[in-house]
């Protein structure tokens, strides 16, 4: 086997226990008793596949894709990257979603109560299809942060949630993506469960400026690696995937 594609073992010692007291909710919502591996289905390990054709064509345009009387509030920037294996090779085909709070830290949702007011003409999710060298990109504003009831002062850095499919509905990975220079970040209750620091980077998006529109928008750049020792930490999976 040529090394540079030998399989790479998820260290689970990277990932944070499914409680952790520091982040009061998983203490009711963590498991407290052993896990239970179930095994897919052939119906659910095959299909349904993903395609182009199921894709507007401003999915990945959060700054155009509910706007209605105008452009959304806010730093607009665009995030890009590549889904990667193990090996550093170009995961094609791959259904990408996100979704995010506006540019005053409030989600387009029923239960958000937050103070910062509903931005009229920003949805907050999108989604696209990797290409054939795995790359993905959308254009969006830069969410706000904002507080939620875990400490007395907690606040969440701007972050953009993402979801990866793979060739069916079952097999979907879920996380989150920070942006450089953001101090919340290390006062963040949640992104401090992860115990290990070079984990946490990899979470973090990193400003690109060849990327970026001048006098227009800024850009980062975030690769979503699958597994192996430089995997991405995902929410949903701690055995692997």
């Amino acid at each position: 086997m040529n090394p540079a594609h030998e399989f790479v073992a998820r260290d689970r010692a990277q990932h944070p226990p499914a409680v952790t007291p520091i982040y009061k909710t998983s203490v009711l919502r963590g498991p407290h008793r052993p896990l239970i591996s179930l095994q897919n289905s052939q119906s659910e390990v095959t299909g349904p596949a993903f395609g182009n054709r199921a894709l507007g064509p401003l999915d990945n345009d959060l700054i155009l894709n509910h706007a209605k009387t105008g452009e959304p509030i806010g730093e607009r920037v665009i995030v890009q990257g590549r889904v990667l294996d193990g090996s550093a090779r170009p995961v094609g085909g791959v259904l990408v979603e996100f979704w995010q709070a506006n540019a005053g830290g409030r989600y387009r949702h029923r239960n958000d109560s937050y103070v910062a007011p509903i931005d009229p003409n920003f949805g907050g999710c999108g989604r696209t299809i990797t290409d054939a060298d795995g790359r993905y990109h959308f254009r969006t504003v830069k969410p706000g942060p904002y507080p939620y009831r875990n400490r007395v002062n907690d606040w969440r850095p701007a972050h953009i949630h993402f979801s990866v499919f793979g060739s069916g509905f079952a097999q979907r990975l879920i996380t989150q993506m920070y942006f450089e220079g953001d101090p919340l970040i290390r006062h963040d209750s949640i992104l401090a469960t992860v115990p290990d620091g070079a984990a946490r980077d990899r979470l973090v998006a990193q400003l690109d400026l060849d990327a970026s529109v001048p006098l227009d928008t800024l850009a980062y750049r975030w690769d979503i690696v699958l597994r192996g020792s430089r995997s991405t930490l995902f929410e949903n999976r701690l055995q692997g995937n």
